[in-house]
């Protein structure tokens, strides 16, 4: 018999719907709330190392992410001159195993879209445009007012509601998230035929000019720059400065530079990071994903540390018979370290570009390899 009979999720990002479907798939009573009113999400693409996609298998959606998505396994580096020299060509691990690929891009809208469909097939129940009011617990269960009045008492709460976690502040829960002072440009558009997998420019005006293949008629593209204030510029004018920035960019870029025509294709945010302190329950009320963790996309890390969480969660949940310490323990003993490591990792890599310090690249990201090859 599992520890819990019935759960909400808050959230229906990757952690979120990850978990709701393993539970739900295991024979627990799921409910879903998302606060935006559709599965449309920020931003334009994601891409999912082997990791990733070795629990996205766990999920029974593979071969749906296979589809719609884009396979690759090197990534290659380019020089910032005027030809987009290929300087190396760098196999990607297979951190999923050797039958999944190292890496593949996909539409971040789409991926959602997959999994909710999934979590509609084990019988998740979703509302969207709804999130709780008030949460009042016990040792038993978790009362639950909701925003459209109604109300609910459930065994756990998992919140899985993003960086700025509604669920975390109406626990107390204190969390500096900190900017790391790196701002990105992202993309979405065609994918040129030349494009067949992440490429990555360093130097030249910005850190980084990068994009990443996410179907066969689609790619995300991206320039990383010093953290500044973009906050006033129209939609018009975030676009040009975009297109200026990669026109220090050749090769595929020149392709992608000329579609780049649709200011509501573009957006910017910066990076920023944290990490919970263990544990991440307070009582029947756990923390998952981002509001737990976050970390710059510069291991393409994130999204894999989320699926995971949702994985071991469920795992521990319906594998064990009571909701007790000893649960909350072993999810701290498999989560805690492996994702502080992830995060840390991932700012060392951002901070290197930051202090233009020539680091031991190739053997931190062999380091992270070798941890999230081992299933969490």
């Amino acid at each position: 018999m599992p520890a819990v009979d019935n759960v909400l999720v808050v959230g229906g990002g990757l952690a979120g719907t990850a978990t709701a479907v393993h539970l739900a798939a295991r024979g627990v009573a799921v409910d879903l709330v998302e606060i935006k009113p559709d599965v449309a999400a920020l931003g334009s693409g994601i891409t999912l190392q082997g990791n990733a996609l070795r629990e996205l298998r766990s999920l029974g959606v593979w071969e749906q992410v296979q589809a719609a998505g884009y396979a690759f396994d090197v990534t290659g580096i380019r020089a910032p001159d005027p030809f987009g020299t290929v300087v190396a060509e760098i196999p990607d691990a297979k951190t999923g195993g050797p039958d999944l690929p190292a890496a593949l891009g996909m539409p971040r809208a789409e991926l959602a879209r997959v999994l909710l469909d999934r979590a509609a097939e084990v019988g998740v129940k979703v509302r969207f445009g709804t999130t709780f009011t008030e949460l009042a617990q016990d040792d038993a269960g978790v009362d639950v007012t909701f925003s459209d009045g109604s109300a609910d008492r459930y065994d756990l709460v998992v919140g899985a509601d993003g960086v700025r976690s509604w669920t975390r502040r109406a626990l107390g829960v204190h969390l500096e998230t900190r900017s790391i002072g790196m701002g990105i440009w992202r993309s979405f558009g065609p994918r040129p035929a030349s494009v067949t997998r992440t490429d990555l420019y360093y130097g030249g005006p910005s850190f980084i000019a990068g994009y990443c293949p996410t179907s066969e008629d689609s790619l995300y593209a991206y320039i990383v720059e010093p953290t500044q204030d973009r906050s006033g510029l129209t939609p018009d004018e975030q676009l040009a400065t975009m297109r200026q920035l990669s026109e220090a960019y050749h090769g595929p870029w020149d392709e992608i530079r000329a579609t780049l025509t649709d200011p509501a294709r573009v957006n910017y945010t910066w990076f920023e990071t944290h990490v919970l302190d263990a544990p991440w329950n307070r009582g029947r009320v756990v923390l998952v994903g981002d509001a737990a963790h976050t970390c710059p996309p510069t291991i393409a890390q994130g999204g894999a540390m989320a699926l995971e969480d949702a994985v071991v969660l469920a795992e521990l949940l319906t594998a064990r018979s009571a909701l007790d310490q000893e649960l909350w323990d072993a999810f701290t003993a498999r989560r805690h370290e492996r994702a502080r490591t992830v995060v840390e990792a991932s700012n060392t890599l951002a901070q290197w570009q930051l202090d233009h310090v020539q680091g031991d690249v190739p053997g931190l990201m062999r380091s992270i390899a070798a941890l999230t090859s081992q299933p969490a």
